[in-house]
């Protein structure tokens, strides 16, 4: 299956990190970025430098909810953040489900030996790769 050629970048939006994760430009393979600090006073030219630099084509951002499906304030919290992403690009963002990216981030950070409480930054970005891969996998499945 071939899908658009173009990088995609994922965010998984926290109130203290912001996991960043990116494809190759042939969307096979997602890999972390950066996690970023979300009370940076740098934030705004930060990402917009990312942006710059990698032109992505879709731009991905969790979309946190509880497992019964349901949302609180950290969906309002995301959806502030997508709106400020959205001051920087015309490029499209869309929310994907996050639901098991930390578990699964976490998971694979212990099964790669690493402990999770001192690996935060690593979660965030794990997270992140997490949904660009859950978009990834949609992306295909629509082709």
């Amino acid at each position: 299956m071939i899908i658009q050629r173009g990088r995609r970048i994922a965010f998984d939006y926290g109130d203290v990190r912001i996991g960043v994760a990116l494809t190759d430009p042939d969307a096979i393979l997602a890999s972390p970025l950066v996690t970023l600090n979300s009370h940076d006073k740098k934030l705004m030219p930060t990402i917009a430098k990312i942006f710059l630099e990698f032109e992505p084509i879709t731009i991905y951002v969790g979309k946190p909810s509880h497992m019964d499906g349901s949302t609180g304030l950290a969906r309002e919290k995301s959806l502030a953040f997508i709106a400020f992403l959205a001051t920087l690009t015309t490029v499209p963002i869309i929310e994907i489900d996050e639901r098991l990216s930390t578990v699964s981030a976490s998971r694979s950070l212990r099964e790669s030996g690493l402990n999770a409480k001192t690996s935060k930054k690593r979660i965030d970005e794990a997270a992140a790769v997490a949904i660009l891969e859950f978009a990834l996998s949609l992306e295909k499945n629509r082709q």
